[in-house]
């Protein structure tokens, strides 16, 4: 009685070692370890494995992962066992999930109904018992054997190692949760190591790219580019050794102005033929490369490659090219001479990639240069335009007046021929006057005047001093109406007038232009209409309409009627002119206000008159002006200007 309460005791130790154990213990081999010294305490053991399912692996695969025999070798941790049914105790145990006890009678007995029962050596008494967690499913088995008869399990040690089994499972279950908990934050460990080195790559990258795009954008080339892109990309991969390749397709050349290299001081050749060296066989192949010694050798040896320059005696070596779409800028070279600096296909991708970027920041930079040539030769053609501009306006003001004092000339002509003959009847009238005069005076001095040839003289002279005073008075109002206009057309001052008055004046003074046509004028002017403005470009417009006209509008001969109006809208005047004549198709009508454009050029027409007339209009009056006609319907201006202007 007092064996059997030590043994329980002793069975109660152990149950607590073990729950103490799969507290403390992280490692499933030393757990098992310490189980099997403790179960060794109330029985037997000098024999125990245990074999668990491999959870990453199909249910029916397990390895052992503890194993003490006295007689076989232990299998590999590291191995899987596939459970086939009646292959083994141990893959019946875990397969049926209940325990057995076998003798070696009974052993040997199976294996004799399955040669294949079993693959290790007959114990002399056998058990094994399944290893379950909560929810009933096989975690594995747990086995313990003996070899000599004199140490067999009693129905006491079966049940013992039962309830052991059931408290090993226990444990198992959460060494197993916490292993693979272990794992998965190795894993993640691992992963998150490996995004952080990804992440502090791409921030890497997106710097060297910052710095390029600032480089590019603060130089214009040379050494000090070619540097600081050396320093840029030799903190993303070992550059001890780099060079820069230009390709120059107008010559078909490869210069090299950067070049950086631990065995060889000086570029072995500044500038070379297209199609010698890697350089060349990195741009015909337009994709980036890496070699290791073996290969780049092999590449010399096959001729693939010709003429290669500089060391060959190399360990690693990169190319890229820089490529913008199908145009090729250049490479770029990176090589170590050292056997610990290998560069891998990421290294290559790197490379690659800053190489792209060069080529942009090359082409962004030569687009630069392009676009300041440029801007410097549309600078000098625009300072030659602007010089040639003012040459031109300083031609066309003296053109437009000489033009106006052509046009105030020929008005004088007009004018004075007009004025010459009522000058003429007025001499002539004098001169009859004078000779009736003469011959009045002899009939009285011969006493042959009577009261008839008195009274007949009367009248000579009554009908003189009519003729006199009507012409004298015609001249009069015609070197009036000159006088004004003439003022006005070479004044620039503001003035108050009337306009209804101010056109009769105009019109009057272009009467030696419309004699002998067969041209009517009309005029619709409000006589109330009082401005205060510039007199001279009324005056000047007008004429310039009125001898358009006569001159574009009407052919030699033609009939034809002109008509002037003119009222008051708000502030403003509003001022029409048409003529009946031939009008103006699309494209000549769009052409009426440029500067020397006439459809009389052959007829001595300076083209200036409309031109004159729209810069009047728009400047000097400060108004508007739309001009609208077809052919056949002549021709419509209407004008706009403010009834005072201010200066």
């Amino acid at each position: 009685m007092e064996s059997r309460l030590t043994r329980l005791e002793a069975v109660q130790t152990v149950l607590l070692e073990i729950g103490q154990k799969s507290s403390s213990c992280t490692d499933i081999s030393e757990f098992l370890q310490a189980v099997h010294a403790a179960l060794g305490r109330i029985m037997y053991a000098a024999n125990f494995f245990v074999a668990l399912s491999d959870h990453e692996r199909p249910a029916n695969m397990v390895r052992f992962v503890y194993f003490v025999d006295e007689v076989d070798e232990p299998p590999s941790r590291e191995e899987l066992f596939e459970l086939v049914p009646g292959e083994s105790p141990t893959a019946a145990v875990i397969l049926s999930r209940e325990a057995i006890v076998m003798t070696a009678a009974e052993h040997v007995s199976k294996r004799e109904d399955n040669a294949g029962f079993g693959i290790g050596t007959i114990a002399e008494h056998w058990m094994g018992s399944p290893l379950l967690d909560q929810n009933h499913q096989v975690l594995g088995a747990v086995v313990i054997q003996s070899y000599d008869k004199e140490h067999t399990f009693s129905e006491e040690d079966q049940a013992l190692f039962q309830l052991i089994s059931h408290h090993v499972s226990s444990a198992l279950q959460g060494l197993q949760s916490m292993d693979r908990l272990e794992r998965a934050v190795q894993e993640r460990t691992v992963q998150l190591q490996h995004e952080v080195a990804e992440r502090s790559r791409a921030e890497n990258i997106q710097r060297a790219l910052y710095e390029l795009a600032n480089l590019s954008a603060t130089t214009t080339g040379g050494n000090r580019l070619n540097h600081e892109l050396h320093e840029i990309i030799s903190k993303l991969v070992p550059a001890k050794n780099f060079l820069m390749a230009l390709y120059h397709p107008d010559t078909q050349e490869i210069s090299i102005p950067y070049f950086v290299d631990e065995k060889d001081e000086h570029a072995p050749v500044k500038r070379f033929d297209y199609g010698v060296g890697m350089s060349s066989y990195i741009l015909q192949r337009k994709q980036a490369m890496l070699l290791d010694r073996t290969g780049f050798q092999a590449l010399i040896d096959s001729g693939e490659m010709e003429h290669p320059l500089g060391n060959v005696e190399i360990s690693s070596w990169m190319g890229a090219p820089m490529l913008l779409g199908d145009q090729a800028y250049g490479v770029i070279i990176v090589q170590s001479y050292d056997e610990q600096v290998q560069y891998s296909q990421a290294d290559l991708d790197i490379l690659a990639f800053m190489a792209s970027h060069v080529a942009v920041a090359i082409a962004r930079m030569q687009a630069d240069r392009q676009i300041r040539h440029a801007k410097e030769t549309l600078e000098q053609q625009n300072a030659a335009l602007e010089s040639a501009l003012t040459s031109l306006k300083d031609a066309q003001g003296e053109l437009v007046r000489q033009e106006k004092l052509a046009s105030l000339g020929r008005l004088v002509a007009g004018v004075a021929h007009e004025i010459n003959t009522p000058l003429g009847i007025c001499v002539t009238a004098t001169s009859h006057l004078v000779e009736e005069l003469k011959l009045t005076r002899e009939d009285l001095a011969n006493g042959a005047l009577d009261e008839d040839g008195l009274n007949q003289f009367f009248d000579i002279i009554d009908q003189s001093l009519k003729i006199m005073t009507t012409n004298t008075q015609r001249a009069a109002a015609l070197v009036r109406s000159f006088k004004q206009v003439a003022v006005d057309q070479s004044s620039d001052d503001i003035r108050s007038f009337n306009l209804r008055k101010y056109l009769d004046e105009v019109l009057l003074s272009l009467q030696p232009k419309l004699k002998g046509k067969p041209i009517q004028i009309e005029i619709d002017c409000d006589e109330q209409i009082n401005m205060a403005s510039f007199p001279g470009a009324i005056s000047q417009i007008v004429t310039n309409m009125v001898v358009n006209s006569l001159v574009h509008g009407f052919e030699e001969g033609q009939s034809g009627k002109i008509k002037i109006t003119g009222k008051v809208e708000g502030d403003n005047v509003e001022f029409e002119y048409s003529d009946d004549g031939i009008g103006m198709d699309s494209a000549t009508l769009a052409q009426l206000f440029d500067p020397f454009f006439t459809t009389k050029r052959g007829s001595g027409g300076s083209g200036l008159g409309a031109h004159i007339l729209y810069n009047l209009v728009t400047g000097a009056l400060g108004g508007t002006v739309k001009v609208v006609s077809a052919p056949g319907m002549g021709l419509h201006y209407k004008l706009r200007f403010p009834k005072v202007k201010r200066k």
